[in-house]
């Protein structure tokens, strides 16, 4: 075979990465709604405000074990003044409604029974011991909002309030490698699959199976085309090399919005769409796959999501970071004693990325920041 003396495709111009993020915002939309099971709903971007529809408890519960009382009838009790009581009240333990006369719950020892006899040696208020009916929670209460993800401790909650389902938005994402070379040993995949599930997409189908006697294209093209998917993120072809087709292949049976974006790592990145349904183009090096799904990946599935990127942290710079101008830049930082520092940016050996506990994105427009700058900091997947 006779390698062309040009490459298939070219980056002739980086759009800023303000530009390709507003490209990303016009292509995709939130997807439908769905109503999930709450035990299914982990991680997954609400659609709907979850209410509760009653009160709850819906009956005053006892937060202690001990015995259930009026508070009227032992409130001028005391050990040299104990108070006679007609009769042994209830006992109660930890999560157990309270008779309907007792409106607080005295300790173990602050009732004393004999033989047929019963008194109080100590007082108590209204409310001792006591969880009121709707202190959890308020009937109309919105115990989470609309575009906020659901959370493990959310979901004890719902549970435990008796929410059992939720409405959330919850896109189809097909991933696939451009080729078989392009992630040989499945880790790339691997992480932008956990990376696009961490931020509530659900990563469907598999990619044709690779074929010796079917062209690589051939079968991409087959997966940027299938239905069942609401956007498709692929993992390399975006180079220049002369097998690098995952762009051409994307402008022949769909359009290429963006090849090539103003920033580091991942400036050959693309971004276009087949049909109504947006395409995310990563290159296939690690680490420059990793930053543009951090910082284009992620505002697509917050897109599909209708839900917002995860907050930013915020942190001293123990250490300056110097930037290019007109080029946005994702500069890995671990922390040390008296904030953090860089330790990658441009291009990210492994062991930095292990080493790293988030990172700080540099905009186009900033030649960095000086030590002892406040910036903000985003976790790693």
């Amino acid at each position: 075979m006779v390698e062309p003396a040009e490459p298939h495709q070219r980056v002739t111009r980086l759009t800023p990465l303000d530009q390709a993020l507003a490209t990303v915002d016009a292509l995709a939309q939130p997807v439908p709604p769905s109503a999930l099971r709450v035990e299914a709903a982990l991680g997954r971007v609400l659609a709907a405000d979850v209410l509760v529809a009653q009160p709850m408890p819906p009956r005053p519960l006892a937060l202690r074990d001990g015995w259930a009382v009026s508070s009227v009838l032992v409130a001028d009790a005391g050990p040299y003044a104990p108070v006679p009581l007609s009769a042994a009240p209830a006992w109660v333990e930890v999560g157990e409604p309270l008779p309907e006369e007792a409106d607080a719950v005295m300790p173990p020892d602050a009732v004393v029974i004999g033989a047929g006899t019963a008194e109080a040696v100590a007082p108590a208020v209204a409310g001792d011991g006591v969880l009121a009916a709707g202190a959890d929670a308020g009937p109309g209460a919105s115990l989470r909002r609309a575009g906020q993800a659901v959370r493990a401790v959310d979901v004890a909650a719902f549970g435990a309030l008796g929410v059992m389902e939720v409405t959330a938005r919850v896109p189809r994402v097909r991933l696939v490698a451009a080729s078989v070379r392009h992630d040989a040993d499945g880790t790339r995949i691997a992480l932008i699959r956990r990376a696009i599930e961490a931020d509530g997409g659900a990563v469907c189908g598999r990619p044709p199976e690779p074929d010796n006697g079917v062209a690589e294209d051939h079968l991409l093209a087959e997966a940027l085309a299938a239905d069942g998917a609401d956007a498709v993120i692929v993992v390399g072809g975006v180079g220049m090399g002369w097998r690098e087709l995952a762009v051409e292949t994307l402008a022949r049976i769909g359009a290429v919005a963006i090849h090539g974006i103003g920033m580091r790592p991942g400036s050959d990145a693309a971004i276009g769409s087949v049909g109504a349904r947006p395409v995310l183009l990563l290159p296939g090096r690690h680490d420059a796959a990793l930053a543009v799904y951090l910082l284009v990946g992620r505002r697509l599935l917050a897109r599909l999501t209708g839900g917002s990127e995860a907050p930013a942290g915020r942190a001293v710079l123990a250490r300056k970071i110097v930037s290019t101008v007109g080029m946005a830049e994702l500069v890995l930082v671990r922390r040390v004693p008296h904030g953090i520092e860089p330790i990658a940016a441009e291009h990210f050996p492994l062991q930095a990325i292990t080493q790293a506990d988030g990172y700080v994105m540099v905009p186009g427009t900033s030649e960095g920041y000086g030590s002892g700058s406040v910036v903000e900091m985003r976790p790693l997947p």
